[in-house]
């Protein structure tokens, strides 16, 4: 059966206290609303609307895409009329309604939940609390059967004593949804249109309503304030940390780690304490992280080390590779094998070749360095001239003393040797020492300045 989504995501989030509409609120490092529409893009449907109102323009720019159609609720009078704003573009033979606020739901549960759908039976997703207060009610008769959703602040005291609550996601047959939005009315304690009327007007038509619950209440959890926020943030992270701990990774404590991203991973990773794993990083067999790394859209390839206190973006180590600590790796930066950067030492857009060292203390930016050479402590490519970049090319067995200053663009042949304190502005053939520093005087009797009295 054809499907289309409906995700209402246009509350102004008030708790929040916050200039940003609450469905923009990060969750890992993305939208709430952005995994909400990742888990309805898996379920493959024909059309994904998003009801949007505060904040519309800005919740528009950031996540507009190809598969996504926009609909405004200029006042916000409701799930009911929230609904309603998009009915009339669904065509769909089932209808899946979701919230922007609640993005730890499990394309697995909204798949359980949609197989229960059919032209004569709605399906309702519910949860079972131990304080329930805020949920509306699920309302059973005698039989078990759901009759009704009773809203919290309308329910009565027995009806408050019920365990089982509405989540607020639904499916519905589309046939029925525009004659049973039509039908809604506002006369409640709040005044608003609530989509929850829905279930006494099926059940009244005849409609079967089945129920399905998530696996982890979790799921289904909102976020109306900042609390809440903090709260799915940790539990995203935990969900996250057990399923690399599941594929082989040892996380030294599952509690002090983050996941911002898509992370695929190899046995027998060692990750030490606040790792923070950003975009997309492949982590291949036997890679160590040391402690308080950061490391976004990065490779690390089999057996290569990250120490301590590190930040890659963008760059890849080759196998058996290492860097730290404090190494910062900007992108477009390489490791070959077994290739070495040491601590303070920053690359951009450089390539280091296979077993090529930078120890310590040094910049290479927009370089390639090949096999085996070494770079001397204090050393930095000069690459922008203040309008332009350049490069410098080094050969393999390279050697570039301390304090070289490498003026690109430069070309070093291989086995090339750069005296300590160098300044390179010309290129260097093979098996050649360049030494381009001033020629040192020693001038006897020379007397410091003293400090002038005010």
């Amino acid at each position: 059966m054809s499907l289309e989504v409906v995700i209402l995501a246009a509350g102004q989030g008030t708790r929040m206290r916050s200039a940003l509409p609450k469905v923009l609120h990060p969750v890992a490092g993305k939208p709430m609303l952005g995994h909400v529409i990742d888990a309805a893009r898996q379920l493959q449907p024909q059309g994904i609307h998003v009801v949007i109102g505060h904040g519309a323009d800005a919740v528009r720019e950031r996540l507009a895409a190809d598969d996504l159609s926009f609909v405004m609720q200029r006042e916000q009078l409701g799930t009911g009329h929230a609904v309603a704003q998009a009915a009339p573009a669904l065509s769909a033979e089932r209808v899946l309604i979701l919230y922007g606020d609640v993005p730890l739901i499990q394309v697995e549960t909204l798949q359980r939940l949609l197989q229960k759908v059919d032209d004569d039976h709605l399906a309702l997703l519910t949860v079972e609390l131990s304080n329930p207060t805020g949920y509306g009610r699920i309302v059973r008769d005698a039989a078990g059967a759901v009759s009704a959703i009773v809203e919290h602040k309308d329910a009565t005291p027995e009806q408050c004593a019920i365990r089982e609550g509405n989540t607020g996601i639904l499916a519905v047959p589309g046939k029925r949804l525009g004659d049973w939005l039509s039908r809604l009315s506002n006369s409640n304690a709040q005044g608003e249109y609530y989509l929850t009327d829905v279930i006494a007007m099926a059940v009244a038509d005849g409609l079967g309503v089945a129920t399905e619950q998530p696996l982890d209440a979790m799921e289904v959890q909102g976020a109306n304030d900042r609390i809440q926020l903090a709260e799915l943030e940790r539990h995203y992270q935990q969900r996250a940390a057990r399923r690399l701990m599941a594929e082989g990774v040892t996380l030294r404590d599952p509690a002090r780690f983050d996941v911002r991203g898509e992370v695929s991973v190899g046995r027998d990773v060692l990750i030490d304490i606040n790792v923070i794993l950003e975009g997309r990083v492949l982590i291949e067999e036997g890679v160590e992280i040391g402690p308080n790394c950061v490391i976004r859209n990065s490779t690390l390839r089999r057996g290569a080390i990250v120490k301590a206190n590190s930040h890659l973006d963008g760059a890849e180590l080759g196998e058996g590779a290492d860097c730290g600590p404090f190494a910062r790796l900007r992108p477009g930066s390489v490791l070959g094998a077994k290739a070495h950067v040491g601590n303070f030492v920053e690359l951009k857009n450089a390539v280091m070749g296979e077993g090529a060292k930078a120890g310590h203390l040094s910049y290479l930016g927009d370089a390639e360095v090949g096999a085996r050479s070494n770079i001397g402590a204090g050393t930095i490519t000069c690459n922008y001239d203040g309008a332009n970049k350049s490069r410098t090319l080094m050969g393999e067995d390279v050697f570039i003393g301390s304090n070289t200053a490498l003026v690109a663009p430069v070309s070093l042949g291989d086995g090339a040797t750069t005296g300590a304190g160098s300044v390179i502005t010309q290129d260097v053939p093979a098996q050649t020492l360049a030494v381009g520093r001033a020629k040192q005087r020693n001038i006897d009797g020379w007397k410091r300045p003293v400090k002038v009295s005010k």
